[in-house]
């Protein structure tokens, strides 16, 4: 081992029991030494490569990067992603994973040396720059294992049926398309239209799917997702995205800590649910921010009160919505084809919850606490009665 690899051990163990005099002392010789850059990097590399084998995917190490330390965490961990999975074939590196560093705009964009460009980039000293990275490397070695959801990279192995009926690109450019068009709009209507039009398509492709998959040898397996949970108010957030995944067949595990929720499910649902919980997120927050700053009697605010059960309320009353609008669209469609649906689905919502089972084995539920204020509770239901689903509601 050489004296830097020593030095970063040093510096990590020091994190570990928040020494922060060993720390910065480990760090300054470190920041000295000539083969800083590549020892440190090289580090950080072999760390980034265990997590994949833990489970963990780019989205996922930026996301707990950004959380748990700073956005400038996140933006190295996303630098050195990408530095890390240029050892990898394009062919043997996951769709999804790719689908990742493109919303990450995850790249190496430097030359020579990775702690001078960073330090460069950023203006900022030398020692600055290398105890960021080490604390990253810190965060990074005490993390979890996780539940795999996909290939690790250089064992994916790309074919023609490599997503079975995920939604295609034109359908999902369509789908953002209109509801880009309805979380713009300050008229009403003009949301209920584009919604509408986005929950047709979807719901179609969703059907056309499950019907295709109930042929012999045609199924395709549950698949996972993780989705982003941030504060503030995370828990009314996890509910609503768990009430939109059990209207579209899917299962949602809200890891707190970790700032995010795996959703089980098929592939044209996990899109959908992905993409409907941003969506009516952002009309929430719209709502939210309309309402104003609430007050006590006395002028102390009840803002965080007000807001938490504004979500939770909002939640709760599209969980309803939800609930009813699927079981139209499923009657409207079985009348269509002629087909009673309601086996077929089912089915796969079965092969939803053994797939949680074979994943989570442990899992355990928790009852859910929130804050309560009337008016905020009031407020919440009225915007979610407002609020467009992406349904022709009834």
């Amino acid at each position: 081992m050489s004296k830097a690899d020593e030095l970063i051990g040093a510096a990590v163990e020091a994190l570990a029991r928040e020494d922060e005099a060993a720390f910065d002392s480990a760090a300054a010789f470190l920041a000295d030494r000539d083969d800083a850059d590549r020892v440190l990097v090289e580090a950080v590399t072999r760390a980034i490569s265990g997590l994949w084998r833990d489970g963990w995917q780019p989205a996922d190490v930026v996301r707990i990067a950004a959380r748990r330390l700073t956005d400038w965490h996140g933006q190295v961990a996303a630098d050195l992603i990408a530095w890390e999975l240029r050892a990898y074939a394009p062919a043997t590196v996951d769709e999804r994973w790719r689908d990742q560093l493109a919303g990450l705009e995850a790249a190496v964009w430097w030359k020579g040396g990775y702690l001078a460009a960073r330090q460069a980039r950023d203006g900022a000293g030398r020692l600055s720059t290398v105890s960021g990275v080490l604390e990253l490397l810190g965060l990074l070695t005490g993390l979890p294992r996780l539940e795999s959801l996909s290939p690790q990279p250089g064992a994916a192995r790309r074919t023609v049926r490599a997503r079975p009926h995920a939604v295609s690109e034109k359908t999902f450019a369509r789908v953002r398309a209109l509801l880009a068009k309805a979380e713009s709009t300050p008229y009403e209507a003009e949301a209920e239209t584009f919604t509408s039009a986005a929950q047709s398509l979807m719901a179609k492709y969703s059907i056309d799917a499950a019907m295709l998959d109930a042929r012999p040898g045609e199924g395709a397996a549950p698949a996972g997702i993780r989705i982003g949970i941030d504060a503030p108010y995370e828990q009314p957030k996890a509910v609503l995205l768990n009430l939109i995944a059990e209207a579209n067949r899917c299962r949602v595990i809200w890891s707190k800590e970790l700032g995010f929720a795996t959703v089980l499910g098929f592939s044209a649902d996990l899109s959908w649910v992905e993409v409907l919980f941003t969506s009516l997120l952002v009309q929430a927050q719209t709502a939210l921010v309309n309402s104003g700053t609430k007050k006590h009697g006395t002028g102390r605010s009840r803002n965080k009160a007000f807001r938490q059960s504004f979500l939770s309320a909002f939640a709760s009353r599209i969980g309803e919505r939800l609930a009813e609008t699927t079981a139209a669209a499923v009657a409207q469609e079985s009348a269509s084809r002629g087909t009673d649906l309601v086996p077929v689905l089912a089915a796969r919502e079965q092969e939803v919850e053994q797939a949680v089972e074979r994943m989570f084995p442990n899992l355990v539920s928790h009852s859910v606490r929130t804050s309560w204020d009337r008016e905020g509770w009031a407020a919440g239901r009225t915007a979610a009665d407002q609020a467009s689903l992406g349904t022709r509601d009834r």
